[in-house]
């Protein structure tokens, strides 16, 4: 199965500043800095991959994607901080994806 989605917070992080066009500017950011211990909150981005899956497939999102969400979602029975639907059905994040460059539409 492919990963769309990368946590991080606690002190780790899937990735780093370096995987900028996999985690987008502000993914590889966040993966950063808490993997060299800056205080930043739980959380998770998805992928460009994904972003590009949703424009090159009619506008529709992976098929594994909110089951990873669900499974990546640090605190998940906190009050969400930001809440989004993936057909219909709503997930709480504290990373949106973050592209590189913008995503075509």
């Amino acid at each position: 199965m492919k990963k769309w989605v990368y946590f991080f917070g606690a002190g780790k992080a899937e990735g780093d500043g370096t995987w900028r066009d996999l985690l987008g500017g502000k993914g590889a950011g966040l993966a950063e800095m808490t993997k060299i211990g800056l205080p930043v909150p739980a959380g998770f981005t998805i992928s460009t991959e994904a972003c590009d899956y949703f424009y090159k497939n009619g506008k529709k999102y992976p098929a594994e994607l909110k089951k990873q969400v669900d499974e990546t979602s640090p605190n998940s029975n906190a009050p969400p901080r930001r809440t989004w639907a993936i057909r219909g059905t709503h997930s709480s994040s504290a990373c949106a994806p973050a592209p590189p460059a913008p995503c075509p539409e």
